[in-house]
């Protein structure tokens, strides 16, 4: 039931692969863009504990199904690996360690009032990731578009609409596949509540069940409806946490994103910097949970059936539209969050930097590079 019987599960202990995802999730700089470069670079290429095909069918179902990038993609990645099993460890050992940094910042954040610091040490770290962010999306890219004419066409259309309307959208996911799998169809017809108040304690003083349980509904909803990375995530929260809702204000908000940009791991860990501020750590925990446990549900769900029709050649091809329309909808988010980093010479020559680092330093840790660029920025804004 877990996996299908035409193809062998990756030849690596369960426990080293889990190893792997929590060492993602502790040094993996850079959102969700360079998060799923760094899995198909390491698990793919360098170690092949995962295959190509694999890969390929992991990011196209956590393009097409709502919520955070990367965790879908490792948590489908855990699945095929070991079940459902798999899917929990590799899901919970991805996501825990951002997890904790981000709500140990936010008590920090709640006691000092604020985190200038981080201002400056963003100026650096946001210009360093861009750079990753490129060298990734074009790795990506190369190796799972090929020299296929069609998916190169449909990945720049991805980018251009991306980068243009600065957010994802579902209806273009679908409308590549479907392209990818009429052309290739064609040839194949030719051929044929709590008693410790301070657990419930954000900025506007003890939260009450209500407002926890609109906390757990509310990322709930955000987890379920948003599509993409977490740069599309961001809007949706924004409207909801400043505009709607009262929970923060505009430079609260903008503190949050930067905790989860200087924090490695998925990006969308950035609601428990929320909950947090509304509602103490129960809220950080419910945001977290109520933001990650739909996205576990629907990759581990469908991901029995998605593996077993996989290897049809129509949903091959639908497959193929879709990863090419994912992999340019990468790179036109890189364009835009490199639009918002580089704003001035030190920020272009730091992405640039880094970038070549990237290059040419095949071993280049991504931890050093962004540790640097945050000294840097330091230093520049002190």
């Amino acid at each position: 039931m877990h996996t299908a019987p035409d193809r062998e599960r990756p030849r690596v202990g369960l426990a080293a692969f889990v190893g792997y995802f929590a060492r993602l999730g502790t040094t993996g700089f850079g959102g969700p863009i360079a998060l799923v470069g760094y899995m198909q670079r390491d698990l793919v290429e360098e170690r092949g504990w995962i295959s190509p095909e694999d890969y390929k069918e992991g990011l196209a179902l956590a393009q097409l199904a709502p919520g955070p990038l990367a965790a879908q993609l490792a948590i489908y990645l855990g699945w095929v690996r070991a079940g459902v099993a798999g899917a929990t460890l590799v899901g919970l050992a991805f996501v825990l360690p951002s997890f904790v940094m981000v709500m140990a910042l936010s008590a920090l954040y709640l006691r000092v009032g604020g985190l200038p610091w981080m201002q400056g040490a963003f100026y650096g770290v946001g210009a360093a990731v861009i750079g990753i962010i490129v060298r990734s999306a074009w790795k990506l890219a190369r190796a799972t578009l090929g020299k296929a004419r069609l998916l190169w066409g449909i990945f720049a259309i991805s980018a251009l609409v991306t980068a243009v309307t600065e957010t994802e959208m579902l209806w273009m996911f679908l409308l590549a596949g479907v392209v990818t799998m009429v052309a290739a169809e064609r040839p194949r017809v030719a051929m044929s509540v709590f008693p410790w108040p301070f657990l419930v304690t954000g900025l506007h003083g003890p939260a009450t069940t209500t407002t926890l349980g609109r906390i757990f509904w509310f990322f709930a909803e955000a987890g379920t409806v948003v599509f993409g990375s977490g740069l599309a995530i961001v809007p949706f929260l924004h409207g909801g946490v400043v505009n709607e809702l009262g929970w923060l204000t505009e430079r609260q908000f903008l503190d949050a994103v930067a905790v989860a940009m200087i924090t490695p791991g998925p990006v969308v860990i950035t609601v428990a910097f929320i909950g947090y501020l509304a509602a103490g750590p129960v809220g950080g925990t419910l945001a977290a949970l109520g933001t990650f446990l739909p996205c576990y549900l629907l990759v581990v769900g469908p991901a029995p059936w998605f593996r077993r029709y996989a290897q049809n050649a129509r949903i091959r091809a639908f497959v193929d539209g879709v990863t090419a329309a994912a992999s340019g909808a990468i790179a036109g988010a890189a364009f835009v969050l490199g639009r918002r980093a580089i704003n001035d010479v030190p920020t272009a020559i730091i992405a640039v930097s880094t970038l070549a680092a990237m290059t040419w330093l095949k071993k280049a840790p991504e931890p050093i590079l962004i540790v640097l660029a945050g000294g840097v920025g330091l230093l520049l804004r002190s």
